[in-house]
């Protein structure tokens, strides 16, 4: 019997589904439902340096990725509650990658599992895409339930 499970959630069709298939297959008594966010002057900061032009500093306050972040998984913790969970809401960081931070709150938060949907790109689009469920049951210290995409 899961006692806790953590859910990661970006508030896509993917991530809803894979909620839903946690809460109807997983009896979990305690839920954390966490959206990784990377700061806005990060991401704009990663884009300038491939184009080699110089790097404009940009305010930290006020970040609208954050913003985002905080309202998708405010949208995660309504989803959860509407299927009769009571779930804790998280935003995190993300330093490295968003399977890692996803990673890093499952054992901040000792969860006994980690919910995960995944996109199911396969054959050549795979070689080009990370895939974050792939790096989450590669670096997890609990077990990963991955709901497949079943949208396409």
């Amino acid at each position: 019997m899961t006692t806790s499970m953590l859910i990661a959630y970006d508030g896509s069709d993917i991530a809803e589904d894979a909620l839903r298939a946690a809460t109807a297959l997983l009896n979990a008594q305690k839920v954390e439902i966490i959206t990784a966010w990377e700061p806005a002057a990060r991401t704009t900061a990663r884009a300038v340096s491939f184009t080699g032009s110089h790097q404009p500093t940009i305010a930290q306050e006020d970040d609208p990725a954050y913003d985002y972040a905080l309202e998708t998984c405010r949208k995660g913790i309504a989803l959860a509650e509407s299927l009769g969970l009571s779930a804790h809401a998280h935003v995190v960081e993300i330093n490295s990658t968003v399977g890692q931070a996803i990673v890093e709150a499952a054992k901040e938060l000792n969860v006994d599992v980690i919910v995960s949907g995944t996109r199911g790109i396969s054959g050549v689009r795979s070689w080009f895409n990370s895939s974050t469920a792939e790096n989450v049951v590669q670096n997890a210290h609990c077990p990963v339930f991955v709901v497949p995409n079943n949208q396409g």
